[in-house]
């Protein structure tokens, strides 16, 4: 990933294909390394790879990073909780989708 696209996902252009290194995705959330760890280690994003060293992070973990973060800041919720919402948030947008795929059958 260059530079360039580094810049596109600070801004918020996610390109799946793409992942990012640990320092990528600080930089990228603006958070230290500690904080990405913490929240792998909650499990509430998955990295590829062995160690640290070697993770790798796809578009999708990059956006519930941000979304932990934002929780974490504005509402004070800690790590836990932050999966719990962050797993509630994704089935209600899974329940929406099959919503609209049923009122168009």
């Amino acid at each position: 990933m260059s530079p360039h696209d580094l810049s596109l996902v600070h801004t918020g252009t996610v390109i799946e294909e793409d992942s990012l290194t640990l320092a990528q995705l600080c930089r990228a959330c603006d958070v230290h390394a500690d904080w990405i760890i913490s929240i792998v280690e909650e499990s509430i994003i998955e990295p590829q790879g062995e160690n640290s060293r070697l993770w790798r992070f796809s578009g999708a973990s990059m956006r519930r990073a941000r979304t932990a973060l934002r929780l974490q800041r504005d509402l004070g919720i800690n790590l836990a909780g932050i999966a719990l919402a962050l797993d509630l948030l994704e089935e209600l947008e899974s329940l929406r989708k099959q919503i609209k795929t049923l009122e168009h059958i």
